[in-house]
C-alpha cells in the first residue's frame, strides 16, 4: 500500500525558512518522481516542485530562488526546504507520488506565513 506522510510545517514569520519532509512507503521510492503541490485557503491546488528519480528538480516560478527540493533514496523521503518564505506561501503543502498510472497524495502539512 502506497503511502505519503508529510512533516515539518508549522507557523514562520516571513523572510524565515521551513523545511518539509515526505516520508514515502509502499513503493520502490528510487524509481519515481516526487511531487509537491500546494493549496492555499480558498484556492486550487499549485503545483510547486517536482524533482526526477535521478534528482532533476523542477520549480513553479512562483518559488524559483526560493524553495529546494530534494530527495534521500536511502531513506525514502523527500524533501522541500523553503527559504525567504512570503505570506503568500501561506498553504497545506501536500507530496504526491503516480505509481504504475495511480496518483497517491499525503494529508498535508500546515504552513502559516505571518508576522
Amino acid at each position: 500500500e502506497v503511502q505519503l506522510v508529510e512533516s515539518g510545517g508549522g507557523m514562520v514569520q516571513p523572510g524565515g525558512a521551513l523545511r518539509l519532509s515526505c516520508a514515502a512507503s509502499g513503493f520502490t521510492f528510487a524509481d519515481y518522481y516526487m511531487t509537491w503541490v500546494r493549496q492555499a485557503p480558498g484556492k486550487g491546488p499549485e503545483w510547486v516542485s517536482r524533482i526526477s528519480f535521478d534528482s532533476v528538480p523542477f520549480y513553479a516560478n512562483a518559488v524559483k530562488g526560493r524553495f529546494t527540493i530534494s530527495r534521500d533514496n536511502a531513506k525514502n523521503t523527500v524533501y522541500l526546504q523553503m527559504n525567504s518564505v512570503k505570506p503568500e506561501d501561506t498553504a497545506v503543502y501536500v507530496c504526491k507520488a503516480r505509481v504504475s498510472g495511480n496518483d497517491y497524495w499525503g494529508p498535508g502539512t500546515q504552513v502559516t506565513v505571518s508576522s
